[in-house]
């Protein structure tokens, strides 16, 4: 998962970045909503997170104008954060298209906690478990199990790495569409190019090697990128 932070303070940027990114999202900051804007016409977030108490535009502004059509993304969860705890504050923040709105200051379980379910909401989930045939990832408890065995109601851990764990929450949140490779090094690394494309073929490879056992395939589509499907007796 991709997030874009939009926070002015250099060191609670830092903080809650480094936070998001224990957690498995790639998170790509920048301190102005000016630049923000510049940034959302462009490129695609799956949320975004934006203090109100921004220097210039500030983060209602902000917040009104990603939600025009021309914005790379117009429907983008977004969650506020804010010193103000006014009620006509919040009301203005949600009114102008804001999905979630935190008074500082919070706690990061809770934080977290707010993102996952304005993503889920986002990718019409009802709960923190996408499944995908005798697979299901729990993202609340960051746990992927199998089934056993064929009708088994007993489940077996897979041991995934954190980047593992990134390419196959992206590959189960599309399924059964297939994920781009672009896609996939975008919510590994977001702005922060520590790997390569090439990388993303080696996670792809350790993947394929702990689901297939289970009877989930990770076919290559020639050109484009990955695509989960349950494998048939016979593959």
């Amino acid at each position: 998962m991709r997030l874009l932070l939009v926070e002015d303070d250099v060191m609670l940027a830092s903080g809650i970045k480094l936070g998001l990114t224990d957690a498995g999202y790639a998170v790509d900051w920048v301190g102005s909503g000016e630049r923000a804007e510049e940034v959302l016409q462009a490129e695609s977030f799956d949320a975004a997170v934006i203090d109100i108490g921004l220097p210039g535009m500030d983060g209602l502004e902000l917040t009104r104008r990603l939600r025009r059509p021309e914005m790379a993304h117009p429907s983008m969860p977004v969650l506020i954060l804010t010193a103000r705890d006014a009620l006509h504050d919040r009301v203005q923040g949600l009114d102008l298209g804001a999905d979630d709105y935190m008074v500082k200051p919070y706690e990061l379980p809770e934080l977290l906690a707010r993102l996952r379910a304005l993503l889920r909401r986002s990718q019409a989930a009802t709960t923190a478990i996408l499944g995908f045939g005798p697979l299901e990832l729990d993202t609340a408890h960051r746990s992927v199990t199998v089934r056993a065995g064929p009708g088994a109601i007993a489940r077996q851990p897979i041991e995934l790495g954190p980047r593992e764990w990134t390419v196959l929450e992206y590959l189960l949140i599309h399924a059964p569409k297939p994920a781009s490779k672009e896609k996939l090094l975008q919510a590994l690394t977001g702005w922060d190019k520590e790997i390569t494309p090439n990388a993303v073929e080696v996670y792809v490879s350790r993947l394929r090697g702990k689901l297939e056992p289970h009877g989930v395939a990770l076919r290559s589509i020639r050109g484009f990128g990955y695509r989960l499907e349950l494998q048939r007796p016979c593959d």
